[in-house]
């Protein structure tokens, strides 16, 4: 599925002779969009070729994965389970939109604590949930394994040639990694880190197939789910000049960076840029849920 790069006519841009285009990946689906349909398109191919019905995922509260896989698995056919980060959530999850839909969606959840999860990638605890749930098609946490990569892949197309940097936020690293192989040679990618460290440096490098790239580390806000006034108020601005919105965990935090570094000077004139919009956009009503307890400034939806 091919999706349409949106221009951004702004008077930043003008001055700075840059060209800024968006990728609306967001658009691909209502409910399983951006990166995480590109993500579990192949793993649920795999799924069904090894005969399982059941996947099996990890996710936090407001997990965008967790959201979208609930979605995929009901309109594939699929069971669904979601070991779900907190024990503290059992009691109050239907008060979480995130959740919610995802139980909706024929969803299971286990609730389990943050040392157990922890243990997510362990033989023995893995077993243990085959135990108690059967048999299963494992999804990590994020979604990012090969095939995820392989999917990601299929981001760029022809027309992209003509961009000169390509842009996304970083999670768990199967984004990014899938656009830096797919990438033209001329072509440079960075992704803006939503986490604190540059510990995925060594891990996209074990799933990448070039050097072309870049992890900019600077715009994550405090790490993963954090924002604050300053970043609110940009993607609530860039909503009404532009018409798209942005989700605050990812690509909103990529756009202010970038903004910021055209702003600096970073890109020379002449530049043109391809930024990719992750989608995430359900996990705006689980931020303004914490936000709202905080008397802090909401997310325009």
């Amino acid at each position: 599925m091919q999706i349409e790069n949106q221009l951004l006519q702004l008077p930043l841009f003008v001055e700075k002779q840059v060209t800024l285009a968006i990728k609306r990946e967001d658009l691909l689906h209502p409910f399983i969009s951006g990166n995480k349909y590109r993500k579990l398109k192949y793993n649920l191919l795999e799924a069904n070729k090894m005969g399982c019905h059941t996947i099996l995922t990890f996710g936090g509260a407001f997990s965008n994965h967790i959201a979208a896989t609930a979605c995929a698995a009901k309109e594939k056919g699929f069971n669904s389970i979601g070991i779900i980060r907190g024990e503290e959530l059992r009691e109050s999850w239907r008060e979480n939109t995130t959740l919610l839909k995802a139980h909706e969606d024929g969803m299971i959840f286990k609730f389990v604590s943050r040392g157990d999860y922890r243990k997510k990638e362990e033989t023995s605890f893995l077993a243990d949930l085959k135990i108690e749930f059967g048999d299963f098609y494992l999804v990590p946490e994020g979604g990012t394994n090969e095939l995820a990569v392989k999917g990601c892949q299929e981001i760029l197309v022809s027309g992209d040639e003509k961009f000169d940097f390509i842009c996304t936020s970083v999670g768990t690293g199967g984004t990014v990694a899938g656009l830096i192989n797919s990438s033209f040679p001329h072509q440079k990618v960075l992704g803006f880190s939503s986490l604190k460290g540059d510990f995925l440096i060594e891990h996209i490098e074990k799933i990448t197939n070039n050097s072309r790239w870049e992890l900019v580390s600077g715009y994550h806000f405090g790490g993963y789910a954090k924002i604050s006034q300053e970043l609110i108020h940009f993607i609530n601005d860039f909503k009404e000049q532009n018409h798209i919105p942005l989700d605050p965990i990812y690509t909103g935090k990529m756009m202010f960076g970038l903004f910021d570094m055209v702003l600096r000077n970073t890109f020379a004139k002449g530049t043109k840029i391809l930024a990719i919009h992750t989608g995430g956009l359900q996990g705006i009503a689980g931020m303004n849920s914490v936000l709202k307890k905080k008397n802090l400034s909401l997310l325009d939806i």
